[in-house]
């Protein structure tokens, strides 16, 4: 890996850079921490992606992760570490910026492949579920699992989750359930699915590639995909059913009243998270249905920052990844404890998003 048109990416960075044959391979570098996305990150990534819009250099663009995961989500224990002290410029930073990012994915010229080998997460989904083509493996580990830490399904969660199959996005959202390997095709996460072990050899390929038309971009990721026999973690059908709900409420009735292993996983999960949070990722979903694709980002940059005002997402952060005793103490504790007047407030916040030249 080497130097590409960004100051600071070397081959001791968190991120490396490559272009060859006009194929740009990005490497998440910080397999330490499972390839957590940070703000130097984000500062090093816009840049280069706006850069090969408009430039012959890159053609294709392939993301990886270095290690074990491809990329497990976002650096939130720094945000919330700035916040506890009072100081919220790395939350406004961080979130407009990485907003920035995944909209400039989402609406490149230049078709970008994540090789989702491993643990996919929060930050790690906005990062590929927005780009042309992700491939899954054996090894990748999908989920939106925002509401455990007394937050929310950001990064574009508002526009891709209610826009896959049924209620699928709203199981997702709520549960932060994870899908495994295949079941990231069948749910629409992931376009392709290549057995890790053919994932060097699938790189090459696109390496050697003397054009990049997309019928032969698709032919070579067609090629190496695989459709394979797996017990899927969800049925399409009970999901609709049980969170096809008008309201938390009678999602939580649907689940309490069904008493399959499914439905009483989902409702412990729920039961465990946030009632804030819970109610704003609901409204969130259903809210995403009509919205565009940069209306999505601007609405989640108000959320995030309220979030940033309120005290579920810091008792998250520190009961899950700091002391991790995992002995919440939300506020209020309980979902009919939750205004409906303050679920509103994180949708009209007047916190305005910075859009980035």
């Amino acid at each position: 890996m080497r130097n590409l048109s960004v100051a600071g990416v070397n081959d001791t960075s968190d991120l490396l850079v490559d272009v060859n044959n006009s194929v740009a391979t990005v490497v998440l570098n910080r397999p330490k921490q499972l390839n957590a996305l940070n703000l130097d990150m984000v500062r090093k990534l816009y840049p280069l992606y706006k850069n090969w819009q408009t430039s012959d250099e890159v053609n294709l663009i392939v993301m990886k992760g270095e290690g074990k995961g491809f990329c497990a989500g976002g650096d939130i224990v720094a945000i919330c570490k700035a916040g506890l002290e009072g100081d919220f410029t790395l939350a406004k930073d961080f979130f407009s910026e990485e907003y920035n990012l995944n909209y400039t994915i989402g609406t490149s010229n230049v078709p970008q492949i994540a090789i989702l080998d491993g643990p996919t997460m929060g930050g790690g989904v906005g990062l590929s579920v927005h780009g042309k083509y992700r491939v899954a493996t054996e090894n990748t580990v999908f989920a939106m699992p925002e509401t455990a830490i007394g937050f929310f399904c950001d990064v574009g969660g508002t526009y891709f989750l209610p826009r896959l199959q049924g209620e699928l996005g709203m199981y997702l959202a709520l549960t932060g359930k994870r899908l495994m390997g295949f079941d990231n095709v069948k749910a629409g996460i992931a376009t392709h699915y290549v057995p890790s072990e053919r994932i060097e050899e699938l790189e090459n390929q696109l390496n050697s590639l003397d054009s990049f038309e997309t019928t032969k971009i698709e032919s070579v990721l067609d090629g190496y995909s695989q459709v394979i026999e797996h017990d899927s973690s969800y049925n399409i059908d009970e999901v609709n059913t049980l969170f096809g709900g008008s309201s938390v409420e009678e999602i939580m009735n649907s689940l309490a009243e069904n008493n399959g292993a499914f439905a009483q996983s989902c409702k412990k999960s729920i039961d465990r998270f946030s009632p804030t949070s819970i109610k704003v990722v609901y409204k969130q979903v259903r809210t995403g249905k009509t919205l565009g694709f940069r209306d999505t980002f601007e609405l989640e940059y108000k959320i995030s920052q309220e979030f940033m005002r309120n005290k579920d997402f810091y008792e998250g952060v520190r009961s899950l990844l700091v002391d991790k005793d995992k002995a919440f103490r939300w506020d209020p504790p309980t979902l009919d404890q939750v205004r409906d007047e303050v679920v509103e407030k994180y949708f009209t916040a007047e916190d305005q998003m910075k859009w980035l030249e």
